[in-house]
């Protein structure tokens, strides 16, 4: 048994290490909200649709369907949870079309109508037009409809209620079901929420999400409906189980890979003293790479500290290689005055290579290439100048280089790199042939699964709210002058619908007219005494009594001196959340929102904006793609030159043109094997592959360095085989459990490094070493 006097300071360095990492994970912010991971945006279009996505209103929109059960009780249950759901405080809006939540917005509307109406014209007051439409009310009257005319048609004969309703149902289809909202093709009852969190508030959403699941749970118990089921979706959902995700894997690759990797380590090495000595670097590491990466960017992305995990696999390969390397009766010092030289190229060669995620532009990689690169640094560092001295303190013996013999065995294998050259060849020549396409949609990178997003198009559509695939973004420096500007619009849409190049559009516009406007269709009104005489003339013989029209004389009055109507006006909860998203202001300028639907014609669309002024079109996936593609073409523009900065690294370390040939040549062909891997999987690769080729190139260096050494005894090429190997299946294990995630981002580069690191191996080892004669 080792003496405890010579593993105390062993003992007390890991202890310390572990403190300091703990310190730093304990001080760090953490954070998994995927809005983190967004850049700020590479022109005004995609720095609007950018800030929108994070603090928009239309992030704290919440769809709910209720179905499983017959639709009398799917009613009692829609309208038990809208109750439970208004009275817990948490939300803007509940809405659910029942008469008790409807109401006020329907008496504001009415009472306003002859402002907000498009209908309110001077002709529809003339007398031949008051006569036509007192006939129509007439038969109206005499219909099924005669509560619904009795109560808005004489209040309203000329229809100016009628008008507005059908602009705030615009598209929507739903249907009126036991006096709540169905969806018109299937029984599903639907609720629309709001709620007063921001939508990317991922703790308050996770309150959100409880609120909404006990108060389904009681009002399901209440109502009967023991066989309903509850559907939701939108942003904020898609939010909070986006971190949810990322959460749980982050908890399985950094649990999985530190056992997997420590059960390695123990098979190995044989000693718990050795592994011990390994964890001392590795925790110096980590806690140096978060603390770099909260320093830098103020926080610590889940993603960020997941990856920082599965690095376990990348930079304990340092201490490994010292140990492995370590002859029987040789000091640490003496290892590392035959291996440093190698051991610190490698070093450099993989910071250059992964120094380009730093400067892509991306937040997320940006903090994945900070972390990556400090610890790469840190853990050679306290390799170098830590480890020995703890070796020494605790006296741990070398690790046996095992049968020399085996070796020649696999050496035997180089007699064969033609054929692997062929292989590289034709994996090549396929590139060039079919070569991958680069995929710059957002959808790629989404970490929400396509079901979910299925069921938010379903529920958009019952709803009548399509999520826009283009917008037309209006800007001006107030609400009236945004309001003014598309109104000066509308004339261009409707010409765009009649020639069926939209199916029609949503703007602030049509539900609030500008000041302007409302104090036009006041002076459309007539006056009292006109309007009763023209009143008098148009229902001659019609048979109505004297005061059937008293509430339209009095509303039409009342109108004519009203005050124009401001966004402030717009109070109820239902009413203000229609409004919201279309008309807004940030950072002292007003946008308008004019959303088309159903377009036929995007370049004909494009060309009736073109000359607007105050208008841009956005169009949301276009935009997506070219920022994305942006930031793809500097992340192969940074691949460049950190692999050029390598390549100097290797020149200036090795000074022989053939060894750097033989490296060169060995991380190229890894290269290409993994490319032509990737593409054989899926043709499509993302930016995330692209970053992940850095990680697989800084790899490929490690292993082709240490078999390109010159002069290597036979025990010396055994140890150099055996240590790689276990480098290797420990980049294996951390980056295979990456390609088990969830999250889109971890399994891309998981999926990218694995095979990279296997294709680095076989290639280092077939290419970069010298081919050895039998004697």
């Amino acid at each position: 048994m080792r003496p405890a006097v010579r593993v105390l300071p062993l003992l007390a360095a890991l202890a310390l290490a572990a403190l300091l990492a703990a310190g730093v994970f304990r001080r760090v912010d953490l954070r998994a909200d995927m809005i983190d991971l967004l850049p700020a945006g590479n022109s005004a279009n995609s720095r609007f649709m950018l800030d929108e996505l994070r603090a928009g209103p239309a992030a704290s929109l919440i769809l709910l369907g209720l179905d499983g059960a017959p639709p009398a009780t799917l009613g009692r249950l829609s309208r038990a949870l809208a109750a439970r759901l208004a009275a817990s405080g948490a939300f803007d809006l509940v809405a659910n079309g029942a008469a008790e939540t409807d109401e006020r917005e329907i008496d504001f509307l009415f009472r306003h109508r002859y402002l907000l109406s498009p209908a309110t014209t001077t002709a529809s007051f003339a007398t031949p037009a008051l006569r036509q439409d007192l006939r129509d009310l007439l038969d109206t009257l005499q219909s099924s409809a005669a509560p619904l005319a009795e109560h808005f048609g004489l209040a309203d004969p000329t229809g100016a209620f009628r008008a507005i309703a059908r602009q705030w149902l615009g598209a929507s289809t739903v249907q009126m079901r036991d006096g709540v909202w169905f969806a018109a093709d299937r029984p599903r009852a639907l609720l629309l929420l709001r709620t007063h969190a921001a939508g990317m508030d991922i703790a308050a959403q996770d309150m959100v999400d409880r609120t909404i699941r006990a108060a389904f749970a009681a009002a399901r118990q209440e109502s009967g409906a023991a066989g309903a089921k509850l559907r939701y979706s939108g942003p904020a959902v898609f939010a909070r189980a986006a971190a949810a995700r990322i959460e749980g894997d982050v908890w399985f690759v950094s649990v999985l890979s530190t056992l997997l990797i420590v059960t390695l380590l123990l098979w190995r090495f044989r000693s718990p003293w050795l592994l011990a000595a390994i964890g001392v670097p590795v925790l110096l590491s980590l806690g140096a790479a978060a603390l770099a990466v909260q320093i830098g960017f103020g926080f610590v992305h889940a993603i960020t500290l997941g990856f920082g995990m599965t690095m376990l696999g990348i930079t304990v390969d340092y201490p490994v290689l010292l140990i492995g390397h370590r002859k029987q009766g040789e000091a640490a010092a003496g290892t590392l005055r035959r291996i440093g030289a190698t051991l610190a190229m490698t070093v450099v060669a993989a910071a250059c290579g992964l120094a380009g995620m730093t400067f892509s532009g991306l937040p997320g990689l940006a903090q994945l290439g900070v972390f990556s690169v400090v610890g790469v640094l840190a853990a050679a560092a306290a390799t170098r100048f830590v480890l020995p001295r703890l070796i020494v303190a605790a006296d741990l013996a070398p690790v046996a280089a095992g049968d020399p013999a085996r070796l020649l065995r696999f050496e035997r294998l180089r007699r064969h790199r033609g054929w692997a050259l062929g292989v590289v060849a034709a994996a090549g020549l396929s590139l060039l042939v079919h070569p991958p396409r680069l995929r710059t949609d957002l959808a790629a990178l989404s970490p929400v699964p396509p079901r979910a997003l299925a069921l938010d198009a379903e529920l958009r559509g019952e709803v009548g709210a399509p999520e826009p695939g283009v917008l037309l973004v209006v800007r001006a420096p107030s609400a009236e002058a945004v309001l003014a500007r598309e109104e000066a619009l509308l004339p261009v849409l409707d010409a765009l619908q009649h020639a069926r190049v939209i199916g029609g559009a949503e703007l602030a516009a049509s539900f609030l007219p500008s000041a302007a406007t409302q104090r036009a269709r006041q002076a459309a009104l007539p006056a009292p005494a006109e309007l009763r005489a023209r009143l008098a003339a148009a229902e001659e013989g019609l048979g109505f009594s004297s005061s059937a029209f008293d509430g339209f004389l009095a509303d039409v009055t009342a109108s004519r001196a009203m005050a124009p109507l401001g966004l402030a006006d717009f109070t109820t909860p239902l009413l203000r959340a229609r409004l919201q998203p279309l008309l807004f202001a940030r950072h002292g300028t007003w946008f308008g929102l004019i959303a088309p639907r159903a377009i036929t014609d995007p370049t004909a669309l494009a060309a009736a904006m073109a000359g607007q002024t105050g208008v841009a079109l956005l169009d949301i996936g276009a935009e997506t793609n070219r920022l994305i593609g942006a930031y793809a073409r500097r992340a192969w523009r940074w691949l460049a030159i950190g692999g050029a900065a390598a390549l100097l690294a290797l020149a200036v370390g090795l000074r022989q043109p053939a060894r750097v040939l033989r490296v060169v040549g060995a991380v190229g062909a890894a290269a290409v094997l993994t490319l032509a891997t990737l593409s054989l999987i899926d043709r499509r690769l993302t930016l995330l592959h692209v970053v992940a080729l850095q990680f697989v190139i800084g790899i490929g260096l490690d292993y082709a360095l240490f078999f390109a050494r010159r002069g290597l005894d036979i025990e010396e090429r055994a140890r150099t085989l055996r240590t790689l190997i276990i480098c290797n299946a420990m980049t294996l294990m951390s980056f295979g459990l990456l390609a088990l995630c969830r999250t889109p981002l971890l399994r891309q580069i998981g999926t990218t490094v694995a095979i990279g690191a296997l294709a680095a191996m076989a290639c280092g080892f077939l290419f970069a070493g010298e081919r050895v004669e039998e004697s």
